[in-house]
């Protein structure tokens, strides 16, 4: 990708004996972040990048080396410099002393057009460089503490573009003048007493276009990147309440259940008569087998195993399941029902007169009489 740089020549140019104009200055900085158009260097959801150029890109041994021989222009070619080119665009040309100069790039340039040299004597001295690099995209955060989005690499010049003064406030532009060549990052005109060059910008809006200044259109989208974060936001803060209420009503549901099971223990009157019954004639029927068995504090399982090892025995139902054990007691009370006392059993069906019938009550007098002269047909037989 092809960027440009600007920095203000910081030093007088000086003449030769031929009338070249000599002059040594600060071409790039290293270290440093810079920001640009998301859409000029392919990260379309950001409205503006900060590029960290680290140092260790800027004064790289390659990148330092590609500094020397590159021509000088007249702003920054459209499509750069080449060989095809050369000839009618150079106006000077870089030398090879290349050095670092604390944190900034300084090399010495030769200029060798008259008017380039007349332009810069009469105040065109911002030098841009124009360049190719990588970008990375990534966050991080700087040494010296400023965050980035992305990290440029592998520098190559083409060329350092003699170029205007930087024009008024805080502005985001592509190149300079009418030929453009490259991306170039947000500068600062600390020069606000010079006449200004008022460009406009094309920002869409809502849907629709509109012509702003380059620092009406920073502040656009600046605001527009604002309200995307601040929607995107309020669509998490949302998104979190749903959820909440989700886990509460989740939580209230999960008590409901549990209540719903604590009523379900809960015997109505009805049921407790019906329990206290069957533990009754539970008890009754055991005694009834086994009328030594103890019953108290036992439940109903117990119970039933105890009136079985009361009838055949510890080792009969050793290691036997319940349900063996409850069929056992079944039997033994089958067998209770089939020995019962004739006796007992009329006495429990209840004694049945039918005085209705026709003659009974005479029947019932006859055999009574019968029954108590018996003994004396016995003695006479």
């Amino acid at each position: 990708m092809q960027f440009t740089d600007k920095l203000t020549l910081d030093g007088a140019i000086r003449r030769t004996a031929d009338g070249y104009g000599v002059v040594s200055a600060k071409v790039a900085r290293g270290g440093n972040v810079q920001l640009y158009l998301g859409s000029e260097v392919g990260m379309n959801d950001k409205a503006t990048v900060r590029v960290y150029r680290p140092e260790s890109e800027v004064f790289k041994k390659d990148a330092i080396a590609s500094y020397a021989g590159v021509p000088v222009t007249i702003n920054h070619p459209k499509n750069g410099v080449s060989a095809d080119t050369w000839k009618d665009l150079a106006v000077g040309e870089v030398g090879d002393d290349v050095l670092r100069d604390g944190e900034f790039v300084r090399v010495p340039m030769m200029l060798r057009d008259a008017k380039a040299i007349k332009a810069v004597e009469e105040g065109k001295r911002e030098l841009s460089m124009g360049y190719s690099a990588e970008i990375t995209f990534a966050d991080g955060v700087t040494p010296s503490g400023e965050t980035f989005d992305a990290i440029m690499s592998d520098f190559k010049m083409n060329h350092v573009a003699i170029v205007d003064q930087a024009r008024g406030g805080a502005e985001l532009r592509i190149g300079d003048g009418a030929d453009k060549w490259g991306v170039a990052p947000i500068t600062i005109d600390h020069n606000p007493e010079k006449e200004k060059i008022m460009t406009l910008k094309t920002v869409t809006v809502d849907g629709i276009p509109v012509e702003v200044t380059d620092q009406g259109a920073i502040v656009i989208t600046t605001l527009q990147t604002r309200l995307a974060d601040v929607s995107a936001k309020l669509s998490d803060a949302e998104k979190a309440h749903q959820e909440a209420i989700a886990a509460k009503d989740a939580e209230i549901a999960k008590k409901d259940a549990a209540l719903d099971a604590e009523k379900a223990k809960v015997l109505s009157d009805a049921d407790i008569d019906k329990r206290v019954q069957a533990r009754a004639d539970l008890i009754t029927v055991a005694k009834a087998i086994a009328k030594d068995v103890k019953t108290e504090g036992l439940s109903d399982a117990a119970i039933r195993k105890a009136v079985v090892v009361a009838k055949v025995g510890d080792a009969a139902i050793a290691g036997k399941a319940d349900a063996y054990i409850d069929a056992r007691f079944d039997l033994l009370v089958e067998d209770a029902k089939k020995t019962v006392d004739p006796f007992a059993r009329v006495v429990a069906d209840g004694i049945h007169h039918n005085l209705d019938a026709p003659g009974a009550a005479d029947k019932s007098w006859t055999d009574s009489v019968s029954d108590l002269n018996a003994w004396r047909y016995q003695k006479e037989a």
